[in-house]
């Protein structure tokens, strides 16, 4: 299993625009093979910190979604929104275990 963990940074001017965009490709994620959980989740005390929390299958299946369309058109969206300060690390592990 590969988890992706980290943060990324949204202006507040461009929240609003931003919200819309953000669960079009959070949806377009779940939906995907090998998609085991995909959020996003806004910092309480932070606002425009967008906290992520991806968990997927494989290698492949992660090389497919950072091939998927939706990817491809949130990407595009960065500019125009302002998105940035991305810090994003990936991690492999052979299980998860609850705790």
């Amino acid at each position: 299993m590969l988890i992706i963990t980290g943060t990324f940074r949204v202006p507040r001017a461009s929240l609003e625009a931003a919200r819309p965009v953000m669960a079009a490709m959070v949806e377009g994620s779940r939906a995907e093979a090998g998609c085991l959980h995909y959020s996003y989740g806004e910092d309480v005390l932070d606002p425009g910190l967008i906290h992520v929390i991806e968990q997927w299958q494989d290698r492949a299946t992660l090389e497919a979604h950072w091939a998927s369309p939706h990817i491809q058109a949130w990407r595009a969206a960065w500019p125009e929104l302002g998105i940035g300060e991305r810090d994003l690390t990936l991690f492999e592990t052979d299980s998860g275990q609850a705790c």
